[in-house]
C-alpha cells in the first residue's frame, strides 16, 4: 500500500520525550507472558488486563514500566480507527523502553466498528481506568501524563480531553476525525467501508432518525471542544490528506477553530483554500517556518492560540512520530 494512503503511517522516532496516553486500566488485574504473537512487540512490554470503570469488566492492554525508582513520565497509546494492538505503535513502546517511561497500550473496545466503541462513554472510562491503572503500578509522574493518537487515535483522544481534560500534560492529536456526519458523507466517496463501520457504530446513516442523529452529534468531538478546556493541545495534518489519504484536513482546522479564542480562528474561505487546494494561500504563508523534528514533512501553516496549537505539514494521512514526541516533552502541568 502507498505510504500517503496509509491509515497510520508511522515514522522512526528520535531520542525525544512524550507520554502517549489513552487506556482505561483499573483494579483486578491480570498479567499474561507477552503480547500475541501477531505483534512483535519487546518482551519488555507485557500484555495485562484491568478492570474497567465502566462496566466492571476486564479490559485487555498492553503495559511498560521502566526500573527507575524516579517518578516517570506515562505515555497513554491510542490505537487507529480499525485496531487495536498494533505492530504500528511500536516506536512508542521503543521510545518509551530507551527513556524510561511508562507506556498504556490499551485496546478501548477494539475497532470502530460497533456501538461500545467509537467514542462510547466505555470507552472514555476504559481510558480513563488505564491510567488509573497505570498510575497504581507504577510509579507515574501526575505532571507529566501525555496523550497520543493518529486518525482514528486522533479522534479518541480528542473526546477524553474534552470529556476529562484534567488529567493531562499534554495532547498531541494526528490527522483525526472530528465530525462524524461530514466524515461519513466524505467516506462515502472515497472509502465506503468507514462509512459501513460509522453506520454500525451509532445504529444508522445522518438523517435516519433523530436519535441517530443525536448519536452523531454526542460521538463527534466537535461537539465537546471549546476554549474552556485547558489542557495544551496540539493538532496536526498533512495537507494532502483526503487527497491522498482518508480525513480531509477541515477535520482539524474546526477543531482548532473550536479550541482557540475567537480572535485567532481560521477564516472560512482560508480553510476552504486549504482543503480543496491542498496548498497555503498566499497570505498565510510564513517564508520563516521551519521545525526539524518534522524532517522532510515540514510545516507549512502553523497558528497557534492560547493552549491550543495546529500544524500543517507536507504530507498525507500519518504522523511525525519525532514531532510527536518533541512537542510532548516540553510540556508540563
Amino acid at each position: 500500500m502507498n505510504t500517503k494512503t496509509h491509515l497510520f503511517f508511522m515514522r522512526p522516532i528520535s531520542t525525544c520525550v512524550v507520554i502517549l496516553a489513552i487506556l482505561l486500566l483499573t483494579s483486578c488485574e491480570s498479567a499474561t507472558s507477552s503480547p500475541t504473537p501477531e505483534q512483535p512487540w519487546p518482551s519488555e512490554v507485557t500484555a495485562i488486563e484491568y478492570i474497567s470503570s465502566a462496566d466492571n469488566t476486564p479490559q485487555p492492554a498492553l503495559f511498560y514500566k521502566p526500573a527507575t525508582q524516579q517518578p516517570a513520565p506515562l505515555l497513554v497509546a491510542l490505537h487507529t480507527w480499525s485496531g487495536d494492538y498494533q505492530s504500528l505503535s511500536l516506536p512508542y513502546a521503543e521510545w518509551c523502553i530507551t527513556n524510561n517511561w511508562v507506556l498504556i497500550h490499551p485496546n478501548f473496545r477494539g475497532p470502530n466498528n460497533h456501538p461500545e466503541a467509537t467514542g462510547s462513554d466505555m470507552v472514555i472510562q476504559d481510558i480513563l481506568s488505564a491510567v488509573d491503572y497505570a498510575k497504581k503500578n507504577a510509579n507515574v509522574d501526575p505532571n507529566r501524563i501525555y496523550l497520543v493518537g493518529a486518525s482514528g487515535g486522533g479522534y479518541t483522544a480528542l473526546m477524553v480531553v474534552a470529556r476529562d481534560p484534567g488529567v493531562w500534560a499534554a495532547a498531541s492529536v494526528w490527522v483525526p476525525i472530528t465530525d462524524l456526519s461530514a466524515w461519513y458523507y466524505q467516506s462515502k466517496k472515497i472509502q465506503p467501508e468507514y462509512a459501513d463501520d460509522i453506520v454500525k457504530s451509532l445504529g444508522g446513516a445522518p438523517g435516519d432518525s433523530a436519535e441517530v442523529d443525536l448519536a452523531y452529534q454526542e460521538r463527534s468531538p466537535i461537539t465537546h471542544l471549546s476554549p474552556s478546556i485547558i489542557t495544551p493541545i496540539d493538532i496536526n495534518a498533512g495537507i494532502h490528506d483526503g487527497h491522498l489519504g482518508r480525513v480531509f484536513i477541515d477535520h482539524s482546522l474546526l477543531a482548532f477553530n473550536a479550541l482557540a479564542d475567537p480572535k485567532d480562528q481560521i477564516l472560512d474561505n482560508d480553510i476552504n483554500y486549504l482543503v480543496n487546494k491542498a496548498q497555503v494561500p498566499k497570505h498565510l504563508i510564513d517564508p520563516y517556518l521551519s521545525d526539524p523534528s518534522y524532517g522532510v514533512n515540514q510545516p507549512l501553516f502553523r497558528k497557534q492560540s492560547g493552549r491550543v496549537r495546529i500544524t500543517i505539514f507536507e504530507g498525507g494521512h500519518e504522523i511525525i512520530f519525532n514531532a510527536a514526541l518533541n512537542w510532548l516533552s516540553q510540556q508540563f502541568k
